[in-house]
């Protein structure tokens, strides 16, 4: 009997939520932990290039969903007898 040592199994990294199925708020809660740990400058390079990535993932993400709500609010105030306007954000 050989006597080895067993060498225990390397935590298993938790797959980031796909992007789609995050609210808002979820997506921009991790956007903002994504730039503080990129800006602290602490991460490996490859590290600093995924996070990157997934960064802007989510910044996709949020504006998509900020689009969406806009138009949701532009249909509502269209469907009103017109007391209420948006104002152009140009």
């Amino acid at each position: 009997m050989s006597a080895r040592t067993a060498h225990p199994a390397p935590p298993a990294e938790t797959k980031p939520a796909d992007v789609t199925t995050l609210s808002f708020e979820e997506a921009l809660a991790e956007l903002e932990r994504i730039v503080r740990g990129l800006e602290g400058g602490q991460q490996k390079l490859e590290d600093a290039i995924g996070a990157y990535e997934r960064g802007a993932q989510l910044k996709a993400h949020c504006e998509a969903k900020l689009a969406e709500a806009e138009q949701r609010v532009q249909a509502i105030v269209a469907g009103t007898d017109g007391s209420l306007a948006l104002r152009s954000a140009e």
